[in-house]
């Protein structure tokens, strides 16, 4: 066999027997490709192993009498100054392969863009609450996000009997919520949430800085970063800003316009026209 033929033979899964031979070839090439597939197999089953380590929760709750499904639950954006937080809910199936997937904040944006598609796809369900800034500043951002938790768990198309949630307590009848500290990095279900909520609040904060370009909120995403900080300071707060975060918070300004919770199921490749006229309404009037 050529090198070229080897070559294409180890890209489709080759027998233990082929594999023995190729061994014994004395071709420094064949030699290379054989080395480079052995680490390509190594690598895989170790990224199995690591995933699935995060199905540890998930089995643990599926294998009692009762359990069919089993949700996971993160937010983006309770640290920043600016745009609103976004609290997603995801229910894998239990056969699913996403490999990759790990806490958003471990990820690459490239690899976060790249396991969204896949998490809206292959998902037994998904939600997305894009809470708003008006409930963060009348509730405190702890209750908002509580609150926008317990919206998710009423309303999810597919209801689940246990809820995995990173460091947080909500509460809906029937539903047994399980708190797990740093959950993103301990569970799937949750690591899934996790990579939503982030890509979607991070596409909603890249559209928000075509209208308030000031701000970097294209690279910042609302946090306090020096060139926001400086931006307040030289233009003043907007609509998108959080009145019960400081430096806001000292400035004595009105409160932002009450709004509603959004709600929705994300579609890969589809945008949502409610997520959409929510964006258009916090772009219009950049300042106050």
């Amino acid at each position: 066999m050529t090198i070229k033929e080897i070559k294409k033979l180890l890209e489709l899964n080759p027998s233990e027997e082929l594999l023995a031979v190729l061994r014994q070839d004395k071709r420094v090439g064949v030699q290379k490709l054989v080395a480079a597939y052995e680490k390509r197999q190594k690598k895989e089953m170790q990224e199995r192993k690591r995933y699935e380590a995060l199905w540890h929760y998930e089995n643990l709750y599926l294998s009692r009498p009762g359990v069919e499904w089993v949700l996971g639950m993160d937010e983006a954006g309770r640290g920043p100054l600016a745009g609103p937080l976004v609290i997603a809910g995801v229910i894998l199936p239990p056969d699913v392969y996403l490999p990759g997937l790990n806490d958003s904040k471990k990820l690459t944006e490239a690899k976060r863009e790249a396991l969204y598609p896949e998490i809206v796809r292959q998902a037994v369900a998904v939600m997305v609450n894009v809470v708003s800034v008006s409930n963060i500043d009348r509730m405190n951002i702890y209750q908002a996000t509580k609150k926008g938790m317990e919206a998710i768990l009423n309303r999810i198309s597919v209801r689940p009997q246990v809820a995995l949630v990173d460091a947080m307590e909500p509460r809906a009848r029937g539903v047994e919520t399980v708190s797990i500290i740093h959950g993103d990095a301990l569970s799937a279900s949750i690591a899934a949430a996790s990579v939503v909520a982030k890509v979607v609040r991070d596409r909603l904060m890249k559209d928000l800085s075509v209208f308030y370009p000031e701000y970097g909120l294209e690279s910042n995403k609302g946090y306090g970063s020096q060139q926001h900080m400086d931006a307040i300071a030289k233009f003043g707060a907007t609509r998108i800003h959080r009145r019960s975060y400081e430096p806001i918070r000292s400035m004595n300004l009105p409160p932002v316009e009450r709004r509603e919770d959004y709600l929705f199921e994300p579609e890969d490749g589809v945008e949502d026209e409610g997520l959409m006229a929510v964006l258009a309404d916090l772009a219009k009037d950049a300042r106050i």
